[in-house]
């Protein structure tokens, strides 16, 4: 299992698109699993999805740090973080499954937030209603300020910074 200390967040490239795709995918399977759809039109399907989304993405938050997570040089999840002087949006953060439930996203997000505790900022994002990450961002202090229909928008305030053995997140450095 990967630890903290193996993980690195580096900005995407071309070549990354195939797993970011196929990641992609794997957050979509609870909703496509009742879909009788062939597997072909699925997969279109989600294709088309991911493209809209990363265009979305790229459109939307054109400042936005857009990193795949490795673990000893593997990809395994991505994490698009928009940094401003007063706030972090958490854009994206997802895994692969077979690192879900393993302490993995928990640490990461722990030291995103280090990290925007360090700089005096409130930490925002959007989870569908029927995610089970919910239950971490209200162990991390996230808390429900709306939702419209699937989302909720979870805003976690600006905190003092607190002590931590860890180093801050820097892109293209290990974790």
């Amino acid at each position: 299992m990967p630890t903290l200390e193996l993980l690195q967040l580096r900005p995407i490239v071309d070549a990354d698109q195939t797993f970011l795709r196929t990641l992609y995918a794997t957050t979509r399977n609870h909703e496509v699993a009742q879909l009788d759809w062939p597997p072909a039109a699925i997969d279109a399907f989600l294709s088309q999805q991911f493209d809209t989304q990363h265009r979305y993405y790229q459109a939307h938050f054109p400042d936005a740090e857009f990193c795949v997570i490795e673990a000893d040089g593997q990809p395994i999840g991505r994490a698009y973080l928009c940094w401003s002087p007063e706030h972090l949006q958490i854009i994206d953060l997802a895994l692969l499954p077979d690192c879900c439930g393993r302490g993995i996203g928990g640490g990461l997000l722990g030291e995103l937030l280090a990290r925007a505790d360090a700089q005096g900022l409130s930490v925002g994002l959007h989870v569908e209603d029927y995610n089970p990450a919910q239950r971490l961002y209200q162990r991390h202090g996230f808390e429900c300020v709306g939702e419209n229909g699937i989302y909720r928008k979870l805003r976690r305030p600006p905190r003092a910074p607190q002590p931590t053995l860890a180093a801050p997140i820097a892109q293209g450095a290990p974790l």
